[in-house]
């Protein structure tokens, strides 16, 4: 299969972090090992410049969005055996937005994951600015929780958005259970209903979602796979878990049982990593934390300094660690680090 075939199966994609040194310049050593840790766990995508990867990489003073999304892609085309998804995020206005889709693609990316964050747009705006941008790659929507900028979408604008001909996806996000049914309704009723794979974003409820089936008057709806924050960490875990789902949606009783047992633990994990308690405020952070803890980033510096670990974050993440050995893959990364770090 392609890539964009494989997008369509479903699949696990990881949301690339971003490897900074202490003097918060990028680390390009532990940047290539973050791409060679998700190539080497099974998943069968990235997304790079997206939310997890710090939307901060795009400011003058940073200047970090080509190198992010120019190291991923040179790793990928040096050492992926298979296809692999390669996604960009975009932010911005039109002009900003397709800019950025054109440095993607010509760094040989597959799709762009755009950012619904756009001050004063409306829906029709939005929808011309993906119709835009999908002259130039395909693209995946994204309907993201207000808590980390996101804002309520129509399901008229799903619809529009997914009868669009350059849509191949729709990412999921708003941690909200009456939104995310809009979005699969919205979809399930657009005319291209079969050509736009479901994503789930909602780490609140990863498990939920991908055991979920939506009976619609097009046919039954599943979530494809997810795009997620979450499985930026324990990543080989997560692919296992997909595994895991596919094999509780055909029939298997023990699987679903194990999976049904996970949902809420793998909820009460990714409350700690993504910082609930603390209105989200650590949710990079604690990504990072994650990855630190297991070598495979030097520390947990953000380019925004508000973008840190609130009090209490650390012994969270200790405790669902412990809590949920079936979630980690902290053998399998020490197995391979060096060899990651080369």
């Amino acid at each position: 299969m392609n890539p964009l075939e494989i997008l369509a199966q479903g699949t696990v994609i990881p949301a690339h972090p971003l490897a900074l040194t202490a003097g918060m310049t990028l680390d390009e050593r532990r940047q290539r090992a973050l791409t060679r840790y998700y190539l080497a766990s099974g998943a069968g995508g990235v997304a790079v410049a997206v939310h997890t990867t710090q939307f901060e990489i795009r400011e003058p003073g940073v200047g970090l969005l080509r190198p992010v999304l120019e190291l991923a892609a040179d790793t990928l085309r040096a050492e992926a055996d298979r296809p692999f998804v390669k996604v960009a995020g975009a932010c911005g206005y039109t002009a900003q937005a397709v800019a950025e889709a054109e440095l993607a693609a010509s760094l040989g990316y597959d799709a762009v994951l755009l950012s619904p964050a756009v001050p004063g747009a409306d829906e029709k705006g939005l929808i011309d600015r993906a119709r835009a941008v999908g002259e130039v790659l395909p693209v995946i929507g994204f309907y993201l929780q207000e808590a980390v900028g996101g804002r309520y979408l129509s399901p008229a604008f799903w619809s529009a958005f997914a009868d669009l001909p350059s849509t191949v996806a729709v990412k999921t996000a708003p941690f909200d259970r009456y939104r995310t049914a809009d979005v699969i309704r919205a979809v399930a009723a657009s005319d291209r209903a079969d050509e736009v794979a479901l994503y789930t974003g909602n780490d609140d409820d990863i498990i939920g979602d991908l055991l979920t089936c939506y009976d619609t008057p097009g046919g039954r709806r599943w979530f494809a796979g997810g795009l997620l924050g979450q499985w930026a960490v324990w990543t080989r875990a997560a692919v296992t878990l997909l595994a895991d789902v596919r094999r509780a949606r055909a029939g298997d009783h023990e699987a679903m049982v194990r999976c049904l047992a996970r949902r809420p633990e793998l909820t009460d994990a990714n409350q700690a990593v993504f910082d609930v308690r603390g209105g989200f405020r650590g949710c990079i952070a604690g990504v990072h934390e994650v990855l630190r803890r297991q070598g495979l980033l030097a520390g947990t510096w953000c380019l925004d300094p508000e973008s840190a670990l609130s009090p209490g974050q650390t012994e969270e993440l200790t405790r669902v660690a412990a809590a949920y050995p079936w979630l980690t893959d902290d053998d399998f990364v020490k197995e391979h680090l060096d060899d990651w770090l080369r």
